[in-house]
């Protein structure tokens, strides 16, 4: 992020004028997609020298074409290529009438430059580190391995690259994106970490916004201890809605009916696996403390893993984890072949460069923490969209966000899970109407 001084050029500067005006080759890559490649620089500061590419893919419009819409799904470090495919669109119908549907990989992420820092074996020892080190002993295990793992991150993906992976760096390329893919003004549904991405390029590039929407927003006044104190509360109330849906169903494992007592269990759970690794009949790996809660947190983010956390904790509480296991892989990217997606690597790298006060002690580059609140003045009405039991991003956030940006609106969805659209017709329908007329909608409620 060397160079970055808070806000973005009120044009592109000469020297940007190659990566602005060139043009994008898309070719067939499957499904009715199509997929290109982009040259940016590595370092705005020295467009000249070193380039990478950042992968992309679209989805072309059904009808009468308004422009393109980019999405992001989030992490940081999830893949927009293959997010965009998995979810066939995303979009609705209508949106997809008058839209090209955009997404890609940010730099370092996926075929964008991936950051790349440990194999199987070091990401499953990484990621079974105790959660809550509770003796000299296992503080300077954590810590020993946090050093390996930025060293490992150095050696394998290079300085330079590790620099610019940041959110404004990306930013950047967003605006380089629009301006290939032929739009006057960005339009952009941004999901999760994709609410911080995009209220940073608002707040760089206010004009150049056509709509944008937030879903699942973060705050990116917050310094990290803030936001993790924020979100241990939002999965705090997200599991007491689950074990409240939970006492619903025959298959509930719970021996109480009271939320107090069902979380008392689970916390037993997590130090029996913390004394000892629950039984594991898939294959050598320990299920221990650090396991079972990633498999309780990842089920949180959508209530479509309830009944399968259900029948994992039913096992659990027997004294067999293998399908904790499971669950905790699909979140942690781990795939059925026994190798990685880079999706965790990444996020720890574009992590340690947005939040250089995010525990990163040993990391190999300093980060640059963007300097202020977001305000994008000048900007058309944006819209944030906040979920009342969101987990990974509570709706306090997307309150704060509304409030930040000079142009804001709330929209509000009253439900379970991680971000909204596409799961509430009435929320859905206000958020079509925006993206296609970008008429600023009323604040106000839904409910799923």
């Amino acid at each position: 992020m060397s160079g970055f001084t808070g806000t973005a050029e009120a044009a592109a500067p000469g020297k940007l004028d190659r990566f602005y005006g060139q043009h994008l080759t898309w070719g067939d890559c499957g499904s009715g997609f199509e997929c290109s490649k982009m040259s940016v620089p590595l370092d705005y500061a020295q467009p000249e020298a070193d380039q990478i590419q950042i992968s992309l893919i679209r989805l072309p419009a059904t009808g009468k074409k308004i422009g393109s819409i980019v999405l992001n799904f989030g992490g940081p470090g999830a893949s927009g290529v293959e997010s965009l495919k998995d979810s066939n669109g995303t979009v609705s119908p209508a949106v997809r009438e008058h839209f090209d549907v955009v997404s890609f990989d940010p730099r370092g992420v996926g075929g964008s430059s991936p950051v790349h820092c440990m194999g199987t074996l070091g990401l499953d020892a990484y990621l079974s580190i105790d959660p809550t080190p509770d003796t000299p002993r296992e503080e300077k295990q954590s810590e020993r391995w946090d050093s390996t793992f930025a060293k490992n991150c150095l050696e394998r993906s290079g300085k330079k690259l590790l620099a610019h992976v940041g959110t404004v760096d990306a930013a950047r390329d967003m605006d380089v994106m629009r301006a290939t893919l032929g739009d006057a003004g960005l339009t952009y549904l941004g999901f999760s970490y994709g609410t911080y991405l995009g209220s940073l390029y608002a707040d760089m590039y206010p004009k150049r916004v056509r709509a944008m929407v937030l879903d699942g927003a973060e705050d990116p006044s917050l310094d990290m201890d803030a936001f993790t104190e924020d979100q241990d509360r939002g999965f705090q109330i997200a599991t007491e809605s689950f074990l409240r849906d939970c006492f619903k169903s025959a298959d509930c494992p719970f021996r109480t009916r009271s939320v107090k007592g069902a979380l008392d269990e689970l916390d037993k759970l997590y130090m029996r696996a913390d004394d000892a690794p629950l039984r594991n009949t898939r294959d050598a790996r320990q299920v221990n403390e650090a396991v079972v809660r990633a498999a309780v947190d990842f089920s949180m983010y959508q209530t479509s893993s309830w009944p399968h956390l259900r029948q994992a904790l039913t096992d659990a509480f027997k004294g067999d984890g293998t399908k904790l296991l499971r669950l905790a892989d699909v979140g942690n990217g781990r795939r059925s072949d026994g190798t990685y997606d880079n999706d965790f690597e990444a996020l720890m790298a574009i992590n340690c460069v947005d939040h250089p006060e995010a525990p990163c002690p040993h990391w190999p580059v300093k980060g640059t923490r963007y300097p202020k609140k977001v305000r994008a003045e000048g900007s058309p009405p944006i819209v944030v969209v906040g979920t009342t039991r969101d987990p990974a991003t509570p709706y306090k956030l997307a309150k704060s966000l509304a409030k930040q940006l000079a142009n804001g609106v709330l929209l509000t969805n009253d439900a379970d899970g991680h971000t909204a659209y596409g799961g509430s017709y009435c929320l859905d329908r206000k958020i079509d109407e925006y993206l296609i007329s970008a008429k600023r909608p009323q604040d106000g409620a839904c409910k799923a």
